[in-house]
């Protein structure tokens, strides 16, 4: 990987503790030079991780020793070839300990947007004095709410988990999700049209692919009733953008995004300054100290494939086709 993601995410602490448990043979950026290749031809395992070069069959060919792939980061589609797995390199991803802070970002999102945080901030920055909340906001709270989740992914089973503190009603749409899976997370498995149209807070949570590209159209925005949220972390081109927008600036919903298309707005685009809209710069997934969470699964990954035992975040050719 980069040097600037290596400092970040396995410091000097971190990478004793790998020479611990391996021989760390080398830092690699890339993987064409006389060195990289001289480096790559014994290695056993590969550690990647954000802005890491892409692994094809020439790079496999270049490390015949090559078991195990271990990402420090979530999603490796965009650093694997299909090559990888065919050729029976095992491959690990840290995604689940990176669901664990846009988890919480989602579930703190969630409480706050039923509160109607947004505008009662807006509201009182303006007036500078008491008002009555509850006229000027009515039905606001989260007891009895209902919540959909759109994706029973690693992060939206997790938010699903934090909720469980709040008397929320959870309804979750994935078209992977059983009905013995939707009784096991405690939630109603629901169609997505239905929890659009019955949600106060609607949450995404699909993996971005070509199925999912405009999941949440302008029909789908459309259904949603009058006051409700959307959050999303997961990816902007889930959700048609324009659509929810003129929902948002006609006062119709509320909207919290950390993910936009393009990735930064606009100067001038109107959600920046709409009283009824929350954009964060990517700030859901794992930054400062929760990196640390990341650099420890993947040591624990390497402990395990070192002990011969079965590695706990192994990614299976089946799902890959249905994930990020």
């Amino acid at each position: 990987m980069k040097p600037d993601t290596r400092a970040r995410v396995f410091g000097p602490e971190q990478v004793a503790r790998f020479e611990e448990v391996a021989d760390v043979r080398g830092f690699l950026t890339e993987y064409e030079s006389d060195a990289a290749r001289r480096v790559l031809s014994g290695v056993e395992v590969l550690v990647t991780g954000w802005g890491a070069p892409f692994v094809d069959g020439a790079v496999l060919d270049a490390a015949p020793h090559l078991r195990a792939i271990l990402h420090s980061a979530g999603t490796v589609k965009p650093y694997l070839a299909d090559d990888v797995l065919e050729r029976g390199v095992r491959v690990s991803s840290a995604a689940g300990a990176n669901a664990v802070p846009v988890a919480e970002y989602t579930a703190a999102m969630i409480v706050l947007a039923n509160k109607k945080l947004l505008p009662i901030a807006a509201r009182y920055k303006t007036l500078r004095q008491e008002f009555d909340v509850e006229q000027a906001f009515p039905g606001l709270g989260n007891f009895g709410k209902r919540v959909g989740i759109v994706g029973a992914s690693k992060i939206g089973r997790k938010v699903v988990e934090l909720l469980r503190a709040y008397a929320l009603e959870v309804v979750v749409y994935d078209p992977f999700l059983s009905a013995a899976d939707a009784a096991a997370l405690g939630v109603e498995a629901v169609g997505l049209d239905e929890l659009l149209a019955t949600s106060d807070v609607v949450s995404l949570h699909a993996p971005s692919l070509p199925a999912t590209r405009n999941l949440v159209d302008a029909r789908g925005i459309g259904l949603m009733r009058v006051g409700a949220t959307l959050v999303n972390t997961a990816r902007g081109e889930i959700v048609d953008q324009d659509a929810l927008t003129r929902r948002v600036v006609a006062g119709e919903l509320f909207a919290i995004l950390d993910v936009t298309t393009p990735w930064v707005l606009d100067t001038d685009h109107p959600l920046y300054s709409h009283d009824h809209a929350l954009l964060t710069p990517h700030v859901a997934g794992s930054l400062g100290v929760e990196l640390g969470r990341l650099a420890d699964v993947v040591l624990d990954e390497l402990r395990l494939l070192v002990d011969g035992r079965p590695l706990e975040h192994e990614i299976a050719a089946d799902v890959m086709a249905i994930t990020a």
